[in-house]
């Protein structure tokens, strides 16, 4: 008979490595957002802003939500409480049985900062009343004092921020001197453009009357003569819905910054009111697309460099921030090999609810509304409404790479056709210049899916050689084998600029987000026959890799692996800049 002791331990390291897995993925998803999923360090907050006497406050029942930093152990676990370290387990696994047990947990101590928690002892009945799904739990309360409130929501970029402000305001007092301002920014370092124009005006109020004036007069004459008219100039202008993410001060200073640079460019003195209403025009014709015409006009399309690598992640459409690739562009020619492919990502969209943004181009208006065109749209709605996806359809007049490109930053991937002539007596037929130039430029990444090919990818292979858009193909891969079920390989093609030291790189990578079970192999040069090889000995029939290595320029004369890999590789390709 099982000793139940025994069991229950088992079950409880069990609990402990699905905690491990969601904490990977939420790092991952965490880098994906551009935040952080870290816990906040106690002595760097109350160092940052400024913390006072601390008071206890005896026993409480505190919200687990607003728990977000640890005194000591803040490297140990994510910000939702969740292990970091597998060396973990046996602690977490003790505290999770006695929990089991109704042994019961004793309170844990905390500093409350604000409106939040950091734990002075109890991390892992933390992590394991977290992991459990309670909403309290009972602590032992001591609360710090500071001059800038803390909330629960406060990523730690957003704790420097504050802590500059603090600085700020302990050296001006305006929070007392005016209690109704609020002067955030999130440019944390730019509070010296405002105490140097406190300075300034404090010292241009001196120069009429002869004599000093105390500090505290100057900050609040300041903030009445000088900041709050600007203020006011710039709500009745309307200038900040064109910057939703910043706040009033970052577009004062952004203003100020703007004004010393067109008075220095002008050599005259240009007024606040004619530099925001110079922002707004600016920041209007950038929206609505006209910058940038000029370059575009007198670049050819074959040399136009795109985005830069990494780029795509900063600017995801936000529509679905719980994954990577919610919504696919896929272009359609019409062609019959289309509808295969589209039936392929149907299938991946099938997985999470994904949307399709389908996309024709025609080259005038009067082939938008023709016969041929209505029935590609009306096929479109009807294999998405088939398989219960939902499907946008849109017909664009215009040059396709230019208005595929265009169009790819509200999608998260642009889905591409290729014709499949492998083994065929002239397999560059399969790519056209058009594809070169959309995988040079396209701000997204690219999947390319062979005609025929079938869209199964579990058996995954990373082509890596530490460029910079071999590191986005890394982060790619480790995401997907964080999401979904499947088989890793990773290949290193050691060249002159490539070593082996790269494979270890990704192979660490892997390990900080718990994946060791990928497989990692190093070949000789040429890449891309190694590559193709490698994918023939572990059937892999997805592969991730970077875009082309080279400017366009350099790319004309030298080739790319990637035009080689795309002629030969049966099956779908992600390429990733």
């Amino acid at each position: 008979m099982l000793n139940p002791d025994r069991l229950r331990h088992e079950a409880a390291i069990n609990d402990f490595k699905r905690a491990r897995k969601k904490a990977a993925f939420q790092q991952m998803m965490a880098r994906l957002r551009g935040q952080s999923a870290d816990l906040l360090a106690y002595e760097d907050v109350c160092r940052h802003l400024k913390a006072a006497d601390a008071v206890k406050q005896g026993v409480q029942e505190i919200p687990l939500a607003a728990i977000v930093g640890s005194v000591g152990r803040y490297k140990d676990f994510t910000r939702d409480f969740l292990p970091k370290h597998d060396s973990d387990v046996e602690r977490w696994a003790r505290v999770r049985t006695a929990v089991m047990d109704m042994t019961g947990m004793p309170p844990i101590d905390v500093y409350k900062v604000g409106e939040v928690y950091f734990v002075i002892d109890g991390n892992h009945r933390v992590s394991v009343a977290r992991d459990l799904g309670a909403k309290t739990i009972t602590a032992y309360v001591t609360e710090v004092k500071t001059r800038v409130p803390l909330l629960p929501d406060d990523d730690p970029d957003e704790i420097i921020c504050k802590a500059r402000y603090a600085e700020f305001l302990e050296q001006t007092n305006l929070n007392e001197l005016r209690p109704q301002a609020d002067l955030y920014m999130t440019f944390c370092g730019h509070y010296r453009v405002l105490l140097a124009q406190i300075e300034a005006h404090k010292e241009q109020c001196e120069t009429p009357v002869g004599h000093p004036i105390p500090y505290a007069e100057a900050v609040g004459r300041w903030y009445d003569d000088v900041y709050l008219p600007v203020m006011r100039m710039m709500r009745a202008q309307g200038i900040l819905r064109y910057f939703p993410e910043r706040t009033e001060t970052d577009l004062y200073v952004l203003l100020s910054e703007r004004q010393e640079q067109l008075e220095e460019a002008l050599g005259w003195e240009i007024g606040l009111d004619i530099t925001a209403s110079a922002l707004a025009t600016a920041e209007q014709k950038r929206v609505r697309g006209l910058g940038g015409r000029l370059w575009q006009a007198i670049t050819p399309p074959e040399l136009a460099d795109g985005p830069e690598p990494g780029q795509w992640r900063q600017f995801q459409t936000g529509r679905q921030m719980d994954r990577l690739f919610a919504d696919y562009l896929v272009a359609l020619s019409g062609r019959e090999e289309n509808w295969p492919m589209l039936a392929q990502v149907i299938r991946l969209a099938q997985r999470e609810s994904d949307r399709l943004l389908g996309l024709h181009v025609v080259p005038d208006q009067a082939k938008a509304s023709s016969k041929r065109v209505r029935a590609i749209e009306e096929r479109f709605h009807q294999m998405c409404a088939d398989a219960g996806v939902v499907g946008e359809f849109a017909v664009e007049v215009g040059a396709v790479v230019e208005t595929i490109t265009s169009r790819a930053v509200w999608a998260d991937v642009v889905v591409l056709g290729l014709e499949n002539r492998v083994g065929a007596a002239r397999p560059s037929t399969r790519l056209g210049n058009r594809t070169m130039q959309l995988i040079q430029r396209c701000p997204r990444p690219i999947l390319a899916i062979p005609t025929g090919a079938d869209c199964a990818l579990d058996r995954v292979l990373l082509a890596y050689d530490g460029s910079p858009k071999a590191d986005e193909a890394l982060f790619v891969a480790t995401y997907l084998k964080l999401r979904w079920p499947s088989e890793l390989v990773v290949v290193t093609v050691e060249t002159e600029l490539t070593t082996p030291a790269e494979l270890g790189r990704a192979r660490e990578y892997l390990a900080d987000y718990g994946i060791t079970d990928a497989t990692f192999i190093l070949r000789q040069k040429p890449i891309a026959k190694a590559v193709l090889d490698t994918a023939v000995t572990y059937q892999s029939n997805f592969l991730i890799m970077g875009g082309f290595g080279f400017r366009p320029v350099k790319h004309l004369v030298l080739g790319s692996t990637v035009d080689d890999v795309l002629r030969h590789f049966p099956h779908p390709i992600l390429i990733c800049r």
